[in-house]
């Protein structure tokens, strides 16, 4: 019941926009969060607001970096993939002294 009471709650008829409910609309999605606008009894699209669609966005690519860095770990075998120190400083023509 609860599912189906906040999917009720969170969604809006696209017919209330044109009867010139945008406003309204607006500040309940500011106030509460998204909401699923219906068009012919179909989920259409949802409103949300920029705060709430930035903050997904910077998340979504968190993840992905997440993902990137795990998948390039799993793949590296240390012994032949990374640098030791020493080798590194020899690379660059320091003496490992910050020199």
């Amino acid at each position: 019941m609860a599912k189906l009471r906040s999917a009720i709650q969170n969604s809006v008829s696209i017919s209330m926009f044109n009867k010139g409910y945008a406003g309204r609309i607006f500040e309940e999605v500011k106030n509460f969060g998204a909401k699923v606008v219906i068009k012919n009894n179909i989920p259409e699209c949802i409103v949300m607001s920029v705060e709430e669609y930035l903050s997904m966005m910077d998340e979504i690519n968190e993840m992905r970096a997440v993902s990137v860095a795990s998948l390039r770990l799993d793949e590296t075998d240390p012994r032949k993939d990374l640098l030791t120190e020493d080798v590194f400083v020899e690379m660059l023509g320091l003496n490992g002294k910050g020199e």
